[in-house]
């Protein structure tokens, strides 16, 4: 999306807070989410957020010191939210608990599409900000844990080190859900929900297949792939 940052002090929160400056905090990031949702994250300034929560630029500073802290924090509340719920995903087949994990995940970036969807180049291509830069590593690790654990843990899972493969893999096919989603213009964004009511449909074929040595093959070169060149660097592995 594996708890290691959970005790961990919030990003872009000052050390010693109180249930005041909890509050000022949690004030001004919500200001500074909305008006990036608003004008899109290059155009939305730190002195317009601070204007617009009406408080000096110094104290915003204090929280947020620049934009960068703002995405993560962002990345960091909603990492950790799609954790906690995706623990109730119920015990069951792999292709289930995977579609369970999406549909988490849709349930909890939701509210905050408008946002995402201006930062959506961001977290496609940014180095340092972007869902795999070294810097957010730690929301990563959280959620793609989650689609590690839907196959591993799952009451079909095939042996564990192909059933990491498939999580990582699944992973990635989920940031693909969420980019459609994103950009899908349909009312109510009809198409991914009837996309991921597809996917349902097909994923028992995809279960079958698996038997395959072609395919099980194929799902370990495509892991090993996919962490040679976007995971390398960071330091993420099996």
């Amino acid at each position: 999306m594996f708890t290691e940052n959970s005790k961990a002090p919030k990003r872009g929160r000052p050390a010693g807070r109180t249930a005041e400056g909890e509050a000022t905090r949690l004030r001004l990031y919500k200001t500074a989410i909305a008006l990036i949702g608003e004008r899109g994250y290059e155009a939305a300034t730190l002195r317009d957020v601070a204007a617009k929560a009406r408080v000096s630029p110094a104290l915003l500073y204090k929280y947020f010191p620049n934009k960068r802290s703002v995405v993560l924090a962002l990345y960091d509340e909603l990492s950790e939210e799609f954790a906690r719920q995706a623990v109730q995903i119920a015990r069951g087949k792999w292709r289930n608990r995977f579609i369970a994990g999406v549909e988490t995940a849709l349930r909890v970036l939701g509210p905050y599409r408008v946002t995402l969807r201006s930062l959506a180049p961001i977290m496609v291509g940014d180095v340092e900000e972007g869902v795999f830069a070294r810097s957010t590593a730690f929301s990563r690790v959280r959620v793609q844990a989650v689609f590690e654990d839907a196959v591993v843990g799952s009451t079909d899972a095939p042996q564990r080190g192909l059933a990491q493969a498939m999580g990582r893999l699944l992973y990635l096919v989920h940031l693909g859900i969420i980019l459609w989603w994103l950009l899908d213009r349909s009312p109510n964004q009809r198409a991914t929900t009837a996309f991921v009511a597809l996917l349902r449909t097909m994923l028992p074929s995809v279960s079958l297949t698996l038997r395959l040595s072609p395919v099980r093959n194929f799902v370990q070169t495509a892991d090993a792939l996919f962490k040679d060149a976007l995971l390398e660097e960071t330091g993420a592995s099996a």
